[in-house]
């Protein structure tokens, strides 16, 4: 395969090799850490789960990245890049320990989510600094080859680190704080490795001159609002439709994640140890629908577009999402999982492609922030809605349809974008 040549000859240099380490060792703790956050939350059987708590739960992990994300370089341009992985990891490993504290302590529920809500801020600082520090230890020539393989790795970590924490859960540990423990060990591990980095080796370099913080980031402000000026100009437009197509059926799969876990908690399941079970495997066969779409992805836009290829796959969950979901059984729900992860992620494919050779390359990285905003947030508010409309046990016929609806009203609007497009050649 050509990531693991890739992956073979980027190893062959050292530095690269110690900061791909960093990069496994803290998304794999990530996953440790949002996975036993996750079952916390929903499983604990002290607990009384709800719709709300999911929501909640899905905020502390996601907002986060949407609030600091865009701001995060303005800080990580000023402060030594080994030095934020030292002292962040360093500062996760003592609050997720703080975190399983609280588990075990009768405390009230704000503290334990102010704890969590500390461990996923400084995330964003740590994968930023991660892709900003890669060309310091790659070449030019190799610099793309890092950018796809690294990444890549990191996210096979954070399911790996997940699918740990689920084994741990099931296998051995009873206890959820057990869990963030190991998540806390992964974290000082990833700490303790970026010390054999040289402090200044991961730059950045110091200039003689810097703006002070505060009209830094008023700068970043205000060109995030010029590229998004940029976006919505009409000879994008292809670009600012895809980019909200993308941002409503991320919503659509925020909405069912909830209603996924309040199945398996109390409406398919008699108890949390099969709730877990059958979480973890409806988690699994999503992840191989992203694969199938990375597969699938290529060749399906080339053959329709980008816009066809995403009003395939919103078209096709808004026949199988109902067809699948109304009779909440665990054999429908388990191919409604694959089925929802590949169109997702094969939309999401389609629209990066769309918007990466729509914009200008100087507005591209700040258009991606916004992008990202975007696509959390929309995942946290609708968990919120979701919380609004689903019973204890997640049967809401009313939620299902409404996505379905929210489904086809995207396959719509780009099917006639994309009937638009081949008009217009």
């Amino acid at each position: 395969m050509a990531v693991v040549r890739d992956l073979r000859v980027l190893l062959r240099l050292r530095n690269f090799r110690r900061l791909l380490a960093v990069r496994v060792l803290s998304q794999s703790a990530d996953g440790v850490y949002q996975v036993a956050l996750a079952t916390y939350v929903v499983f604990s059987p002290e607990k009384q789960t709800s719709p709300a708590a999911i929501a909640s739960a899905m905020a502390v992990l996601l907002l986060p990245y949407s609030l600091i994300g865009p701001f995060a370089g303005v800080l990580l341009d000023r402060w030594r890049r080994r030095q934020v992985f030292l002292y962040g990891n360093l500062a996760r490993a003592v609050l997720a320990t703080a975190t399983a504290v609280l588990m075990v302590a009768a405390v009230p529920d704000w503290l334990f989510y102010v704890s969590a809500l500390c461990v996923t801020a400084v995330n964003r600082f740590v994968l930023a600094g991660l892709s900003a520090a890669l060309p310091r230890v790659v070449d030019a020539e190799r610099l793309v080859m890092a950018n796809s393989v690294s990444p890549t790795a990191g996210s096979l970590a954070a399911f790996a680190g997940g699918g740990l924490a689920f084994a741990v859960r099931l296998v051995g540990a009873d206890s959820d704080a057990a869990v963030v423990l190991l998540g806390a060990a992964l974290y000082l591990c990833a700490a303790l490795t970026s010390l054999l980095m040289a402090p200044d080796l991961l730059g950045p370099d110091r200039e003689p001159r810097r703006p002070r913080l505060g009209a830094a980031l008023n700068v970043t402000a205000r060109e995030l609002m010029a590229a998004v000026r940029h976006l919505v100009a009409p000879s994008r437009r292809q670009a600012a439709w895809a980019l909200a197509s993308m941002t409503l059926m991320r919503f659509c799969y925020g909405a069912l994640t909830v209603l996924v876990l309040m199945l398996c908690r109390y409406g398919l399941t008699s108890n949390t140890r099969d709730g877990l079970r059958l979480l973890g495997l409806a988690l699994a066969l999503s992840g191989a629908g992203f694969f199938a779409a990375a597969v699938m992805t290529p060749w399906a836009a080339g053959r329709l577009g980008p816009s066809g290829w995403i009003a395939v796959c919103a078209g096709s969950a808004a026949v199988l999402e109902p067809a699948l979901g109304l009779p909440f059984a665990t054999g429908p729900l388990l191919v409604a999982a694959f089925v929802l992860g590949l169109t997702t992620q094969g939309a999401k494919i389609a629209t990066d492609t769309m918007v990466q050779s729509a914009v200008d390359d100087g507005f591209r990285g700040r258009i991606f922030s916004v992008y990202d905003v975007l696509f959390n947030v929309a995942f946290v508010g609708a968990a919120g809605v979701a919380a609004l409309m689903l019973p204890p046990d997640g049967r809401s016929s009313a939620l299902v349809v409404m996505v379905a609806v929210f489904y086809g009203a995207v396959a719509a609007a780009m099917t006639r974008f994309a009937g638009r497009q081949v008009s217009r050649q």
